[in-house]
């Protein structure tokens, strides 16, 4: 804005000006930007970590079988010293435990056609083509080692093969870990196809995206779950026409997601993330003296505290709540104010008033956050920032089906690494 322009304003449009310029920028408690996007000096200031006085503390378990047991006697009495003999009683004092990991070395198993003349004709036979010769030299092992470092520990081609030679002695070329990884990748579509079937079936769905570079370009990995299946998938847009080709035609009781506007009209019902709002409403108090933030973070407060002893209450009284809530809201939402910021704030938590406290008619089903996606995402956010994204749209959409695999086999508790081995080696 030029000189010209500042004069032309009034008296309260400059006043107006000036408050906007001076209001604090944004954080992550006050928006939904990344805690790394905090600026020093306030993580500076922050509490420190580490447990808090009065926390009980925790050691390492010990092992149930361990590979060998050295007892240490005493050999004399530390009082008179007379020798203690192996045969008398002893009990155990203290347990300390020392653990080592075993040098580890690939173990080749070379397969050698022989060829054999006959004695009588004179003909010479020779052995088939082994079973093992026909494919990859790679074993099932190694795929799934390779998989779960460059998936989930998110190393580059080089760091990968870097750790490949270093810890075991393997010497595999960048081409050649693509081709391990892209072999690798295809045994997961079985199991995403079949976590997709599974989420169209499901009664509640939660959704959020993410941005990642896949080709040099700007895209998006996207992250569906229910209580059944998570799945994963990249795609060049943020329509909602990637919801649409998801669900397939299903439309479930009810959607979990931010305010984005792909992310709506997909279900019955529809569950707006209060955590979003919050962070809106936490801002707006930071920078206004307007008592209708502070009202509304208080309401968002008695919200909260309901949903964490949600499913101990009688839909009844949960009914009667959620009415009452709804009628403090209104009062809240009604109340003039000439603060600009409040007054949107108000417009936008009217246009998702009814998508607020769906949550309360499905106890222990529906969530009042979405924070359960943003979960689901981080990992995929955390090798974004350390690889730049993907090289090939078929890099994005392999490791989207081992994310999804995995992920909704960690809702029956089965681990990662476990998970790979044992899709791989099917």
């Amino acid at each position: 804005m030029g000189r010209s322009e500042l004069e032309r304003l009034s008296r309260e449009e400059l006043i107006e000006l000036v408050l906007r310029l001076q209001r604090p920028e944004k954080t992550s408690r006050t928006s939904s930007k990344p805690p790394a996007s905090d600026r020093k000096e306030q993580r500076a200031q922050s509490k420190p970590g580490g447990a808090k006085p009065g926390h009980e503390g925790h050691s390492r378990v010990l092992s149930a079988d361990p590979a060998m047991i050295v007892e240490h006697r005493p050999e004399a009495c530390t009082c008179c010293g007379r020798r203690l003999h192996a045969a008398l009683p002893a009990v155990i004092v203290s347990v300390s435990e020392q653990i080592e990991l075993p040098a580890v070395a690939p173990i080749v198993t070379q397969h050698q056609r022989l060829a054999v003349r006959c004695p009588s004709c004179g003909e010479q036979g020779v052995a088939p083509v082994p079973e093992a010769a026909r494919g990859t030299p790679f074993g099932p092992r190694l795929h799934a080692v390779a998989t779960d470092l460059k998936t989930f520990q998110a190393l580059s081609y080089e760091r990968l093969q870097a750790a490949l030679s270093d810890l075991f002695g393997l010497t595999l070329s960048q081409g050649g870990l693509m081709n391990l990884l892209r072999r690798a990748q295809g045994r997961f579509r079985p199991g995403r196809d079949a976590a997709v079937a599974a989420l169209r079936r499901a009664e509640v769905v939660a959704c959020d995206e993410t941005g990642v570079r896949i080709e040099g370009s700007n895209a998006y990995h996207w992250i569906f779950h229910s209580a059944q299946a998570v799945v994963h998938t990249a795609s060049p847009t943020r329509g909602a026409v990637v919801v649409r080709e998801m669900m397939d035609g299903h439309r479930p009781a009810v959607w979990i997601s931010d305010r984005y506007t792909a992310q709506q009209g997909h279900a019955d019902e529809h569950q707006t993330c209060l955590a979003h709002l919050a962070r809106d409403v936490a801002y707006v108090v930071e920078v206004s003296d307007d008592p209708v933030p502070w009202r509304l973070q208080l309401w968002l407060g008695s919200v909260f505290a309901l949903a964490e002893r949600v499913t101990d209450l009688a839909v009844s009284t949960l009914a009667a709540k959620r009415r009452s809530l709804d009628r403090q809201l209104g009062a809240i939402l009604t109340t003039p104010s000439r603060c600009d910021l409040t007054r949107d704030l108000q417009a936008k938590i009217s246009r998702a008033r009814d998508q607020l406290l769906v949550f309360l008619a499905y106890p222990g089903k529906v969530e009042p956050t979405n924070n359960g996606s943003e979960r689901l995402l981080r990992p995929a956010v955390v090798q974004r920032k350390v690889t730049n994204g993907y090289r090939a749209m078929w890099a994005a959409e392999g490791e989207a089906a081992i994310r999804t695999v995995v992920d909704t086999a960690r809702l029956t508790g089965s681990s990662p690494f476990s998970t790979v081995l044992k899709t791989i080696g099917a």
